[in-house]
């Protein structure tokens, strides 16, 4: 017959193997995984990418994808999905200004006054 203490042990046990599981899988994920946390093996660079999307009508999508550094637009949904442009350069980052670049300000000149008449 099953005492109370085998039973208390035999949940114990269950409950570690359990929790030994979800530690492996979570150090696997965090050791293995795609994410760009810290691990010894990282993910290679992703070479795909939806940059933007807008929809035109309830079946059919604008779609701006990326791939290796060149967007392609095209239209997807509806009974044909079509290419509209290939090619398209991204749009240049430009880093912001150095920081002894100075913006030069001005004092409002006064405005002239014309009620005095000047002789020519």
């Amino acid at each position: 017959m099953l005492d109370l203490n085998t039973l208390l042990l035999a949940v114990a046990g269950g409950l570690f193997v359990v929790a030994l599981i979800a530690l492996l899988v979570w150090a696997f994920k965090v050791f293995f995984g795609r994410s760009s946390s810290p691990g010894f093996l990282k993910a290679r660079e992703r070479r795909l990418a939806v940059i933007e999307t807008a929809t035109i009508d309830t079946h059919r999508k604008l779609v701006l994808l990326r791939r290796d550094d060149v967007e392609h637009l095209m239209v997807i949904g509806g009974p044909v999905d079509m290419v509209i442009e290939s090619g398209i350069r991204p749009r240049l980052h430009y880093p912001p200004p150095l920081e002894d670049v100075i913006v030069a300000t001005s004092e409002a000149r006064p405005a002239p006054d014309f009620s005095k008449t000047g002789s020519v």
